[in-house]
């Protein structure tokens, strides 16, 4: 069965797959399970609710964040405590909320990196508005915090 999307859905020893066109990766494979949905989309990205999350290379701190709904949609993320470990900012009640976050959940933390065209050593991570996912239940949401405490463009290597 085909989508507007490009994508193909499939049933496979009981469990869906997705096939999806991406312009990055070319065609790949999602199970249903591996598919976080977010509560809310991405400030300019209103079509894009689903995504995957897929190792950069072997052994590499970074990752894409690929939208299935819009193939050429991506985000280059990374772990936080991989660039600042005393990053732990608390998630707002109303977030907590959206991702159905009780008391003791594990949720996971990701930085939206901007990458200069050619010059990856001015890397900046978004630490203002980090990506919050609730691990067990798949969902996740781009959070706000305070912007008096946190920036949206972290240098992510120092100048020495």
């Amino acid at each position: 069965m085909a989508n507007t999307a490009g994508q193909t859905i499939t049933a496979e020893a009981g469990e869906q797959v997705l096939r999806v066109k991406t312009s990055r990766f070319g065609e790949i494979e999602v199970a249903a399970g591996k598919v976080i949905h977010m509560t809310s989309p991405f400030l300019g990205f209103p079509g894009s609710h689903r995504f995957l999350l897929r190792p950069h290379a072997e052994n590499s701190p970074f990752m894409w964040l690929q939208s299935l709904d819009e193939p050429q949609l991506a985000f280059v993320v990374i772990r936080p405590a991989l660039i600042r470990p005393d990053y732990q900012p608390p998630l707002p009640a109303a977030a907590r909320r959206e991702l159905r976050l009780r008391s003791g959940d594990v949720h996971d933390l990701l930085l939206i990196l901007t990458i200069p065209e050619g010059k990856p050593e001015k890397m900046t991570a978004n630490m203002l508005g980090p990506v919050a996912i609730n691990i067990s239940e798949r969902l996740a949401k781009q959070v706000l915090l305070d912007p008096n405490r946190y920036e949206a463009c972290w240098p992510v290597f120092m100048d020495e």
